[in-house]
């Protein structure tokens, strides 16, 4: 491909990306009757969605708590609240603001300013980088490390999301398929197997020289203490547990969601659903999941009885509340406009 191309579908992606969330969402939602749904006197629970809200503000809390530790034992001194607003600032952008920049590549950038005082300083500078993030997080060791302890950050969030969705497949996987139980027998195996084999390649001399080798050939020794925070004994059963708490607040809120308009969904059916969207998340073919996120959970869900009616009304509402609870990041962003 050419550069003209690639520059090209760079800059019409994100029309791209609209255009499939909006043809996925009108899929999602071209199969319901919404007059017969709401004559059939619907009834919203609004209770239910402010248990969301809270569920989705502690994920997101405790998810900005996690980052701000990782980048505090990589030599950073930002406070940890500072971090957690970061945190939000970073969800509100990749809820779709029209940005050069995804939100963790902000965040990034961002969090390598932060004060002790959770003041972002250099300003000037950080205009600079945010401009020229591509080729200033190969150059400057300082990005790259701050980059790394984000990477790493959405790493263990990743492996939280496929245990706790592994653990879902052997409690309620027969109903998704025949092979479905394996399937999470196989997915929990390779999680915590690969966090053992971590933890012992940290703890295994010849290993961890290596390791320690690896790193300073890419400049980013700093990030050790980091990795190890993440992945050494006995560290990393805390790390484990508190990833699949923070998915765990996300699937109550998606519950909780679901249950204001009366839908009753098994909790295996939850803890299998959102574990495999998050994973479909990950391609950006649509604008923070919108579409594809009703699409997924509508089919998903149908296969434990549930009115996809009511899932595409869940999704709808999960989607507004994390918009909603993501906007108290919007005071960095214009603090530092």
């Amino acid at each position: 491909m050419s550069a003209s191309w690639k520059t090209v579908l760079k800059k019409s992606w994100p029309t791209i990306r609209i255009i499939l969330s909006i043809a996925l969402l009108w899929k999602a939602t071209s199969g319901i009757d919404w007059k017969t749904l709401f004559e059939s006197e619907l009834q919203l629970e609004s209770q239910w969605l402010i248990a969301g809200a809270l569920c989705i503000t502690a994920a997101f809390v405790c998810g900005g708590l996690r980052w701000g530790l990782f980048m505090r034992r990589a030599g950073f001194q930002g406070s940890l609240p500072g971090y957690i607003g970061l945190y939000f600032s970073g969800g509100l952008i990749n809820q779709g603001l029209p940005s050069t920049l995804g939100g963790d590549s902000y965040r990034a950038i961002a969090g390598t300013h932060l004060t002790r005082s959770g003041q972002i300083g250099q300003q000037h500078e950080l205009t600079k980088e945010l401009s020229h993030a591509e080729e200033l997080a190969k150059q400057n060791p300082k990005l790259r490390l701050g980059f790394a302890m984000t990477f790493l950050d959405r790493v263990v969030g990743l492996m939280g999301n496929n245990i706790l969705g592994g653990i879902g497949l052997v409690m309620g996987g027969a109903t998704l398929a025949s092979w479905g139980t394996e399937l999470g027998y196989w997915v929990l195996t390779l999680m915590l197997g690969g966090g053992a084999l971590l933890a012992f390649a940290l703890s295994y001399q010849p290993l961890m020289a290596m390791i320690q080798r690896l790193l300073a050939r890419f400049a980013l020794d700093h990030s050790l203490p980091g990795i190890r925070f993440a992945f050494a004994w006995p560290t990393n059963i805390g790390q484990a547990i508190f990833a699949v708490g923070i998915h765990c607040f996300n699937i109550l809120a998606l519950g909780f969601c679901l249950k204001a308009y009366g839908a009753d969904v098994p909790t295996e059916a939850l803890m299998i659903g959102l574990p495999a969207l998050s994973l479909l998340l990950m391609l950006p073919i649509s604008i923070s999941g919108w579409g594809l996120r009703e699409a997924t959970l509508a089919s998903v869900l149908a296969l434990w009885g549930v009115s996809p009616s009511l899932t595409v009304l869940g999704s709808i509402s999960y989607g507004a509340i994390t918009l909603i609870c993501v906007l108290p990041g919007a005071y960095q962003l214009l603090k530092r406009k």
